[in-house]
């Protein structure tokens, strides 16, 4: 279990992280969201010992782990960090790579390497010399390799950036369903909502350095607590409690919103094609809307808009 204790940083008297305490449970999987600078790559350089935090304590099944400031060389053996620059040896392979801290006597050493490829999707690319690959590809050998010690904490700063969209759907799967077999823990720091909202159990909002939400991802996302925390994962209406006549403000998503006989009106502004529907933007009372349509609607149409029941 990883545990943090008060934690707090700062580069040059400006204060990144703020009396951070978190408890994860071994085998979770964690996303940490917010807006950039909000301290998230921080947060995990600090948990795996690259900096050292200026108060508090970072703990991994009850025992202090000391920072970077003990060790000369950072990280902790039961933990593996893939940061946003890939930590690879250009000139070998990318089956070289993956196995570089397996020693060659490990009885399954090579069905271990051959596993991983086929996690990250790379098993055609086994010989190819790292530096002739594209940042995606790259992206998913640092994966690779730092799965092939088997951590029990994986640690991923915007883990799938580089990689095509295509790709990306496949690649979270398996990796992810890798993950729940082999009971691994994973701090995935991510501004993708896809990273958090299939494959996360649960998710921290940070802002300014603090955590300012920390629940199961299905509560953050389906009662967030601010329009900060809703415009994580989507455009975000805040709509007055007088509009709907409701006991309070509202915060809705665009798809909570529908186009209806009663309700509030709304000048319609622009339609915007999504594939399945149309994310329509819409203006009251100088304020901006989002709602979905299926059909396009007319610039400067009046509508009436009301909460789906």
């Amino acid at each position: 279990m990883l545990q943090l204790i008060d934690i707090s940083f700062a580069f040059a008297k400006a204060e990144t992280l703020k009396n951070i305490s978190l408890k994860m449970k071994q085998g979770a999987h964690v996303a940490v969201i917010g807006e950039s600078g909000c301290g998230k790559s921080t947060l995990l350089d600090i948990v795996y010992g690259l900096l050292q935090a200026q108060k508090g304590v970072v703990k991994w099944n009850d025992e202090e782990l000391e920072g970077a400031d003990h060790h000369l060389v950072p990280g902790h053996s039961m933990m593996k960090y893939v940061p946003q620059e890939f930590d690879l040896m250009p000139f070998t392979s990318v089956f070289e790579n993956v196995g570089e801290h397996l020693s060659i006597q490990i009885d399954d050493r090579v069905s271990r390497i051959d596993e991983l490829l086929d996690v990250v999707d790379m098993s055609s690319f086994k010989n190819r010399k790292v530096k002739t690959l594209s940042g995606g590809q790259k992206q998913r050998v640092a994966i690779a390799k730092a799965l092939a010690q088997e951590p029990q904490l994986l640690l991923l700063d915007e883990p799938f950036s580089h990689i095509d969209n295509f790709r990306k759907n496949e690649l979270r799967r398996k990796l992810f369903d890798y993950l729940t077999h082999n009971n691994i823990s994973c701090l995935v720091a991510t501004h993708d909502r896809d990273d958090v909202l299939s494959f996360c159990h649960q998710t921290i909002i940070m802002k300014e350095g603090q955590i300012i939400d920390f629940r199961a991802t299905a509560e953050v996302y389906g009662s967030p607590l601010s329009t900060y925390t809703a415009a994580l994962f989507d455009e975000v209406n805040a709509i007055p409690k007088n509009w709907l006549d409701t006991k309070e403000d509202l915060i809705l998503y665009p798809h909570q919103l529908k186009v209806s006989k009663t309700g509030f009106s709304v000048e319609v502004q622009q339609s915007f094609f999504q594939g399945a529907d149309y994310l329509i933007t819409a203006q009251k009372d100088q304020k901006k809307l989002f709602f979905r349509s299926k059909k396009i609607l007319e610039i400067g149409k009046e509508v009436f808009l009301n909460t789906i029941s």
